[in-house]
């Protein structure tokens, strides 16, 4: 176990050998840095960095405005930061081994570990995490050059779509496709459709990731390929599927933050995976609640999970402030699937 306070202000003096009284699931290396992590806040987070409620930044904590309240259809493009501190362009190289860790993604991608950037980037990196634990049960043979994904219950993420654009680096020869399905997406929004065909941009003027041929700069392609291709729908998802199906059959279903021993409206959406036999991982915020619906899956299908309860390696690497479960909470924290 590393100290809860690691990188966040000195260096660590020693091993975490004192334990959160509160939690008992972290641990400090001194009272300083026990001190400085109650202190820090995503608030003070963000300000330090120029990014508090600063475009996609705007929903990454309590100042910003709830999903519903804000009217918002643009696709924000940018990171609100400098070249060096965010994956603007395509990588320098392909990936030559499968990655397990934020640390192995910031070596690929050339970004240093002070980045602030894995407060978005984990929702396609939950997405490549799902793909890799699927992909021995027949998903890489489907796919072919496309890959169809069912993306349920998206929130905040409406309004960081750009991110996902990370998704051509992590699978570059690959058409993906997105179809985000639940109820908060806004009236006005449902069947909206966008191209995401370029990395979401820096701050710099004179940076590449301005210009169209960047991609091909890179050694990436710039057809049709090169897009990943978002469609958003409003309900829940077994009541859009047989719609969404015609067009989209899905090679992968993912939901994070699921939730589902919280809403029982995911009772019928549990059974309809279970009857179109799809791939399907889920993400929640902690081990209990993942326990709590791996129960409900399982009362429901009448089997075990395909996929275990894990650690996420690619979760959200700062806690969820106020968490109702009194337990230390990350987004994408743990992921299971059937």
């Amino acid at each position: 176990m590393d100290c809860a306070g690691k990188g966040k202000g000195t260096r660590c003096v020693g091993p975490p050998i004192r334990r959160c009284a509160r939690c008992r699931a972290v641990a400090y290396c001194s009272v300083s840095h026990q001190v400085l992590e109650k202190q820090e806040t995503r608030c003070s987070f963000l300000t330090r960095r120029g990014l508090h409620r600063m475009g996609m930044w705007l929903y990454e904590c309590d100042c910003g405005p709830s999903n519903a309240s804000h009217n918002y259809s643009r696709v924000n493009n940018g990171w609100n930061l400098s070249k060096i501190l965010c994956p603007c362009i395509g990588p320098t190289s392909p990936l030559s081994k499968r990655l397990s860790s934020w640390k192995e993604y910031y070596k690929w991608r050339d970004i240093p570990v002070n980045s602030p950037v894995a407060l978005l980037l984990h929702w396609p990196l939950m997405i490549y995490q799902s793909a890799q634990l699927t992909a021995m049960r027949s998903l890489t043979p489907l796919i072919s050059n496309e890959l169809c994904i069912h993306y349920l219950g998206p929130d905040k993420e409406i309004h960081q779509l750009a991110v996902f654009h990370e998704l051509h680096a992590l699978f570059p020869s690959v058409k993906v496709r997105l179809e985000l399905v639940g109820p908060a997406i806004p009236e006005y929004r449902d069947g909206e459709r966008i191209d995401l065909s370029s990395y979401a941009h820096c701050i710099d003027e004179d940076c590449i990731c301005k210009s169209s041929s960047e991609n091909v700069g890179r050694g990436l392609s710039n057809d049709s390929t090169s897009t990943v291709r978002v469609h958003l729908h409003k309900g829940f998802y077994h009541e859009r599927y047989k719609d969404i199906a015609k067009d989209s059959s899905p090679h992968l279903i993912v939901a994070p933050n699921a939730g589902i021993a919280a809403y029982t409206s995911w009772l019928p959406t549990i059974e309809l995976i279970k009857e179109i036999k799809v791939p399907a991982v889920f993400s929640d915020y902690c081990e209990q609640a993942a326990q709590l619906a791996a129960t409900c899956i399982s009362t429901i299908t009448g089997s075990h999970l395909a996929n275990p309860i894990q650690l996420n390696p690619f979760r959200q690497p700062m806690v969820v402030e106020d968490s109702p479960l009194l337990l230390p909470c990350y987004s994408n924290c743990v992921l299971f699937g059937t």
